[in-house]
């Protein structure tokens, strides 16, 4: 690949670091004016003052591309999402509206189960093809890394067919993806009042699958009333552990069970949700490594109170911010929408924010140290704005200010 010299930059923002920023950490990114990157085989070479740049690294056939009246950032990574599904459930969510709780939808059979019967009748071909459409919908938006979670089949043949899908559009469209099995999403109809058994049945067979395939990275678990309680979660995820998958929690979304502070006990990657996270789970999570994974649009779409990002990032926490794109409980994808949630309504500074959905989701997915922020030797994963300031992310709120996104050093998205 030839060199490419990204020049005339207005400002470039990024975090630094190949780990997580925890606390105050956040709040501190690199802001560089009248600035050019380097880009060389599909990696960072070189960042700096625009003159400094162009006298250093131009040669021969360097290809010099303009970015006048530009910001640039580092790509957005989406660490929790489930764009793998089948159908959508638009009476629900104005069932909610009139207010309908999740639990109480989710009891009379709807909720989940409903997009689980659409998914088990969806094709491999299809899930592809939806599941790319819904990437360049992300990608349009910034996202060069996306987390996929399976968790609509809640049987063998629809979860490894997700799986499968999502290791097709690994290799067909530009968008990093991560895998997760989320067999434990639910309960299924077939094991209905029956939790333990499923859970061996995941332990003892579906497990060894995903592993044996290499179907995925993490393994997932919703720990929340009448689903899986925190023995359950615990007996789950180390069983995962011992198979050598990283783990994730979906913990404290609807009900004060304490999967988080679980989470921290165990070295999960992620505690995810943390609506009504207990102030003792809150210090737990504080002093630990696992990143604590906000999803804003959540709380949004149920009309829920936000998860505590100040109290978290103050008592030291790391915090990741994510969409948690799904049919049911929240169905957008939008990265402005999240970056308007987290600095308007949940009092985060915008370059805790940006952390947040660059450095810090990196981590939440285990890559901290190849993505997340412009530095030479990490990926060439960038995103141009339209605009020469970071503050236009939330300033003109809720649009979606992205005008290119480079992805592994090339141009990617191109807004027309």
């Amino acid at each position: 690949m030839k060199r490419t010299i990204l020049t005339n930059i207005s400002e470039v923002v990024t975090p630094e670091g190949k780990n997580a920023l925890h606390g105050k950490d956040m709040g501190k990114v690199k802001r560089l004016k009248d600035a050019a990157i380097v880009l060389e085989n599909g990696k960072i070479l070189a960042v700096g003052p625009n003159e400094t740049i162009i006298k250093q690294y131009v040669e021969e056939d360097t290809v010099i591309q303009d970015k006048s009246g530009s910001c640039v950032l580092p790509g957005f990574v989406d660490s929790h999402t489930h764009f793998i599904f089948g159908g959508y459930r638009p009476d629900e969510f104005m069932m909610r509206l009139k207010g309908a709780s999740y639990l109480e939808i989710h009891k009379a059979g709807g909720g989940i189960w409903n997009t689980v019967q659409a998914t088990r009748n969806m094709g491999l071909d299809e899930m592809v093809q939806t599941g790319k459409e819904r990437l360049e919908d992300m990608l349009s938006m910034g996202v060069t890394t996306a987390e996929g979670k399976s968790g609509y089949g809640l049987d063998r043949e629809c979860e490894l067919q997700q799986l499968e899908a999502l290791e097709i559009l690994k290799k067909e469209q530009p968008v990093s993806l991560v895998r997760t099995f989320l067999g434990a999403h639910s309960i299924p109809e077939e094991y209905k009042g029956r939790s333990d058994e499923y859970i061996d049945f995941l332990i003892k067979e579906m497990l060894p699958l995903v592993k044996e395939k290499n179907l995925a990275e993490y393994v997932d678990i919703f720990c929340e009333s009448s689903v899986f309680n925190c023995e359950q979660s615990r007996r789950y995820l180390l069983a995962a552990k011992e198979m050598g998958f990283g783990v994730k929690i979906h913990a404290d979304e609807i009900e004060a069970l304490g999967g988080s502070g679980l989470a921290a006990e165990i070295g999960a990657v992620s505690a995810d949700h943390l609506l009504m996270i207990r102030k003792k789970d809150c210090e737990k999570l504080d002093a630990s490594s696992t990143v604590a994974t906000l999803l804003p649009a959540t709380a949004f779409c149920l009309h829920k109170p936000y998860a505590p990002a100040r109290e978290l990032i103050d008592g030291g926490c790391a915090v990741a911010l994510a969409s948690d794109y799904n049919p049911g409980s929240c169905f957008t994808n939008s990265i402005p929408l999240l970056f308007a949630l987290a600095v308007i309504h949940m009092n985060m500074s915008l370059e805790e924010a940006l952390c947040a959905l660059t450095l810090n989701g990196a981590a939440a997915v285990g890559k901290a140290d190849q993505i997340g922020s412009i530095e030479p030797g990490k990926a060439a994963d960038l995103v141009v704005l339209e605009k020469p300031q970071y503050e236009f992310l939330v300033y003109h709120t809720g649009k979606n200010i992205v005008k290119e996104v480079y992805k592994d050093g090339n141009l990617a998205y191109s807004k027309r």
